[in-house]
């Protein structure tokens, strides 16, 4: 029903800004709820943040809350992660996904996936 593609990542320094993007295709984008996940070598893949169908609802891990916000563009069929005050510790391969249930953290009940895109930050 969708496909996703995510685009943004690269290499920055710490305390650099990145904006994520993930585009979708299709013409049912704005009935899914979207979210942002991470995944660094050797670890399991974990919630970054999640937005409601509409835009009105986001939820953050606390990781990255205060520094990271999601929003989403409907009419363009883009939702976007934009990152602040980067760490080292932010180092990953960054998923966008799709799927029913609104503000959801757990990966399982996420539909569609991208195949990321790659978020390195250096000290």
């Amino acid at each position: 029903q969708v496909q996703l593609v995510e685009s943004g990542g690269g290499l920055v320094q710490a305390g650099d800004s990145l904006r994520l993007s993930c585009a979708a295709s299709g013409r049912t984008f704005s009935s899914y709820a979207m979210g942002w996940f991470r995944q660094a070598p050797g670890k399991e893949r974990e919630f970054v943040a999640a937005i409601n169908r509409g835009g009105g609802s986001t939820y953050y891990a606390d990781s990255v809350k205060g520094r990271f916000t999601i929003s989403r563009d409907n009419a363009k069929n883009t939702v976007y992660l934009q990152m602040n005050s980067l760490k080292f510790e932010d180092t990953a391969a960054y998923y966008c996904a799709a799927g029913s249930k609104s503000g959801s953290r757990w990966a399982g009940e996420y539909d569609y996936w991208g195949q990321g895109t790659q978020v390195t930050v250096s000290s």
